[in-house]
């Protein structure tokens, strides 16, 4: 009996094991957590803690959390926008006018695919299709140019990863979701230290290029043919549609003139308006970017479907009472439980995407998460606000800190990313090689907006 006790006692525990070593063989993500929350209901029924009629709870809370949440309606709007603008050529425009601004600067043609995958970031928010466009937009060049393979794949896989923190991100906007947060806060806050972190990559570039010449030499003088007197012509059209898109969507939000979902069809409008404009609109591309679209729309709604009903049985289970007390058995306070969870989340990074580490560390956490109170570190606010406050910084943490599992290897996506369109010349180890530094600059900036937290929290005091 004392056995069948132990086993009731942790059987969130084994659930929780059961889906990482799931998650570790491969099986596709939204299948696992469902399956295995469905799994356990029947276990826990066996064992008297679940009742069968708990299942009919599953539509009712995937209907109100997901399918009528207002919130997460932005995430197609995004997706669409991203994949349209993906098609419409701007960022091969983007990257030739920048390369001939820095021709003269070292590593200037680095730099310029760091302001591209910036920009792209800023538009798009799609991490997959922003690092397999710049690698095959920039890698080819930088390759000719007899650029080190580790910094020039470095460069692309960080700099294409940006979109998971800069706004509009759909990571953001599942984050605020779960922790219920306004995601036009969000939005605001992770911008300055998505910036932060461009600005230092930049600067990282422009010192190992002036210290080692090798790994970035600069464009010898007439291998880059253009017009001088057309050259401002060739920055306005190469810069006004991206900076006018951007300007529509993070302008409204911050103006107080749309919701992040209203934000989010203009953007797609916007998009497919550049796309017009610019004479690479056609019916086929658009059913294109409907399909492409419509697959990674449903990918990331089946996993948050399947999340809810993991995070329902978890819960019933007593799920949340075994975390609660294994935390306050350690004698963690707000800080000790902050590293707490900024390691686990790094560590959990380098075999896991951030939509399984969101959807599954959240919900698990949120009850705790609540109640950090830092004092004055981060705000001079009490009561109600100044939670909402300590929220918005600390899902700003979680946004930077979960871009590093896009880095880490062995499953670091934006390294497979790179490696299927990257000539076969680029060994996997160069990758990793150059990749690291760019996660130590991640780590330092996390370590910033942790000792300074304005940097994610002024901007949404403006609002």
């Amino acid at each position: 009996m004392h056995f069948v006790e132990i086993i009731i006692e942790y059987l969130p525990i084994f659930m929780f094991l059961t889906m990482g070593v799931l998650l570790f063989i491969g099986y596709p993500v939204g299948f696992i957590l469902g399956g295995v929350a469905i799994t356990y209901g029947f276990i826990g029924y066996l064992f008297g803690v679940f009742k069968l009629a708990e299942f009919f709870n599953f539509v009712p809370r995937m209907w109100g959390f997901s399918a009528e949440n207002l919130i997460l309606v932005a995430i197609p709007s995004f997706v669409f926008m991203g994949t349209m603008m993906e098609r419409s050529g701007i960022a091969n425009d983007l990257l030739k006018t920048t390369q001939i601004l820095l021709r003269k600067v070292p590593g200037g043609l680095a730099m310029s695919v760091t302001v591209m995958g910036t920009v792209l970031a800023a538009m798009t928010g799609i991490i997959g299709a922003s690092v397999t466009m710049m690698t095959a937009l920039a890698l080819p060049p930088m390759i000719k140019q007899k650029y080190s393979h580790a910094l020039a794949t470095g460069v692309i896989a960080a700099s294409g990863t940006l979109g998971i923190l800069i706004p509009p991100s759909i990571m953001l906007i599942i984050m605020a979701d779960i922790m219920q947060v306004s995601v036009g806060n969000l939005f605001m806050g992770a911008l300055i230290p998505g910036l932060t972190l461009a600005l230092m990559y930049l600067i990282f570039i422009f010192i190992w290029a002036s210290v080692d010449p090798k790994v970035a030499p600069s464009i010898k003088e007439g291998e880059m043919t253009y017009e001088r007197g057309r050259l401002p012509m060739m920055v306005l059209k190469a810069f006004l549609p991206p900076v006018a898109l951007i300007a529509l969507i993070k302008g409204s939000i911050l103006l107080g003139w749309a919701t992040p979902s209203e934000a989010g069809a203009v953007g797609a409008f916007g998009a497919t308006m550049l796309a017009i404009i610019g004479n690479k609109f056609s019916f086929p591309m658009l059913r294109s970017v409907m399909h492409s679209s419509g697959l990674t729309i449903s990918m990331v709604f089946m996993i948050i479907l399947s999340a809810t009903c993991f995070a329902y049985v978890f819960r019933s289970l007593g799920g949340d009472y075994i975390v609660e007390e294994l935390i306050e058995k350690a004698g963690l306070g707000s800080w000790g439980l902050l590293f707490l969870l900024m390691g686990m989340t790094f560590l959990l990074g380098f075999f896991l995407d951030w939509v399984e580490i969101t959807l599954i560390i959240l919900p698990i956490f949120a009850p705790l998460v609540v109640l950090l109170d830092f004092g004055d570190h981060v705000t001079q606010l009490t009561g109600l606000d100044g939670r909402k406050e300590t929220m918005v910084w600390f899902l700003v943490l979680m946004a930077i800190n979960l871009q590093t599992s896009f880095l880490t290897p062995p499953f670091g996506f934006a390294l497979f990313y790179l490696k299927g369109v990257a000539p076969p010349e680029v060994a996997t180890l160069s990758i990793y090689k150059g990749v690291i530094p760019f996660v130590i600059i991640q780590l330092i900036g996390l370590s910033l907006v942790i000792y300074q937290p304005e940097m994610g929290l002024w901007l949404p005091r403006l609002i």
